[in-house]
């Protein structure tokens, strides 16, 4: 199947030869040093290549390496530049060299998880994206003009587009204005529209201009309704029927456009069994899906979707470094978070792989991301110290299909038991109230457990 040099790390290791297989073949540093000559627009390779960069906060986001510097210390004498120049080479990389990237890469992995099986649409005949926003966390105060101020600082936010299909995300939209509306990204969004696009997204996105947007680019929406929207009734509501969460009701009302022309669409509303976390026990979904297309109660049941997009998130920032708090520039902090959106892919491909041999369900369901990564991190190093670099090179020579009967042949070796997700635990107990004594501000476990004892 591969060279002998990979077949104890095949055997012992699977995840981690199949998420360093499938960055050589779709980022290898050839391939990322040739688009970026193409891609930016001010910023150009003197001596640090684009690839190199990227290698590195690759090691970051991923854990193999605890930061910037320590990644740049590994290999320096191969980089052959000051530590400066990398922070500088980072502090400049374009917002939207980082977005294009993105885009690029969920080019070149959607083909194999296609390939691999992906999902089936959430809606037969509508390319279905879920759209949410992301603030990046405050950053440390490096940066002179931070060093005296108190507030966070926030280096950052993006909005990302999630495929549910491949379990990825497919598009990101950055800005480097930490305090900025995620609203402002919206026209940004709209750009990318196409034609029977389904996009599900909370309230905060809907605004009249959005919906209409959507609309008249000949695609549809499930989208949150936000109380500042205008509108007006045209039908009473209708009970419609049940769904796993609540009861479920709908209505038409008119939505009036800046030209006076008024636009028809369908007000789904959710009336809940138990109050969200916010407290919330109604939620109102708009969209301009034909009843034919999808009745209230599959649109109710589309918009429980979303989740999966702060799924990501959530797994990004517990499972990978995808905000470096050391990173004050909005650029290089943002560069971090798509690299680490990246890197997602690269584990949404391997999670397909797994789930080509084992089962979608089981890999779903079963599989924790925690030990996915916690593999990655600690054994990447070591097998790419073990096996040369030119060794990797045959990932970019295989057919697809060559590609795919590869990867189902290592995620057969996967040993599932290693990353099954922990039972779940019960609900948490209220912590005991605890008693303050000055006098004594320290005590000995030693002898708190010997009475225990007595």
């Amino acid at each position: 199947m591969l060279d002998v040099a990979f077949d104890r790390f095949a055997k012992k290791s699977p995840v981690c030869v199949i998420a360093r297989g499938l960055m050589e073949r779709v980022l290898n540093p050839e391939q990322i040093d040739q688009w970026f000559e193409q891609a930016a627009e001010q910023q150009y390779t003197r001596e640090l290549l684009f690839s190199t960069l990227f290698d590195m906060m690759s090691d970051v986001v991923c854990g193999a390496r605890k930061s910037v510097h320590s990644s740049y210390q590994a290999s320096k004498e191969d980089i052959r530049v000051s530590i400066a120049s990398v922070y500088n080479k980072l502090n400049g990389v374009e917002v939207k060299t980082s977005a294009a990237l993105v885009r690029y890469a969920a080019g070149e992995m959607k083909e194999i998880i296609e390939k691999l099986g992906a999902r089936p649409s959430l809606l037969p005949g509508f390319k279905v994206k879920i759209l949410d926003g992301n603030c990046i966390e405050a950053t440390e105060h490096r940066i002179f003009e931070l060093r005296s101020m108190a507030a966070g600082a926030l280096p950052g936010k993006s909005l990302v587009v999630l495929d549910p299909c491949l379990r990825m995300p497919i598009d990101v939209f950055p800005c480097e204005d930490g305090h900025a509306q995620e609203r402002s990204l919206l026209r940004d969004v709209l750009e990318t529209v196409k034609a029977l696009d389904l996009w599900i997204a909370d309230r905060n996105f809907c605004t009249r201009d959005f919906l209409l947007g959507i609309e008249q680019l000949e695609a549809f929406y499930a989208i949150r309704e936000h109380k500042g929207l205008s509108w007006n009734p045209l039908t009473k509501e209708e009970f419609v029927g049940g769904v796993e969460t609540g009861k479920v009701f709908e209505q038409y009302i008119l939505i009036t456009d800046d030209s006076g022309n008024e636009h028809k669409i369908r007000r789904i509303h959710l009336r809940l069994k138990h109050p969200t976390r916010d407290k919330e026990t109604d939620i109102y979904i708009l969209s301009n899906l034909s009843k034919r297309a999808a009745n209230a109660k599959v649109i109710a049941e589309l918009y429980r979707d979303r989740w999966k997009i702060e799924k990501v998130f959530q797994e990004l920032e517990a499972h990978l470094n995808s905000e470096i708090n050391t990173l004050g520039y909005p650029p290089a902090a943002l560069f971090a978070f798509c690299i680490a959106l990246i890197v997602y892919m690269i584990l949404a491909g391997m999670k397909a792989a797994m789930a080509s041999v084992h089962g979608i369900d089981t890999i779903d369901n079963k599989i924790s991301g925690y030990y996915l990564a916690d593999e990655l991190s600690a054994t990447y190093r070591g097998m790419m110290i073990a096996i040369p670099d030119e060794t990797w090179i045959v990932f970019r020579q295989y057919s697809i299909l060559e590609l795919i009967k590869v990867l189902k042949q290592l995620a057969a070796n996967v040993r599932l038991s290693a990353f099954l997700k922990q039972h779940p635990r019960g609900p948490k107990k209220k912590p005991a109230n605890r008693i303050t004594d000055p006098s004594h501000p320290h005590v000995s476990t030693a002898r708190i457990l010997a009475k225990r004892k007595r």
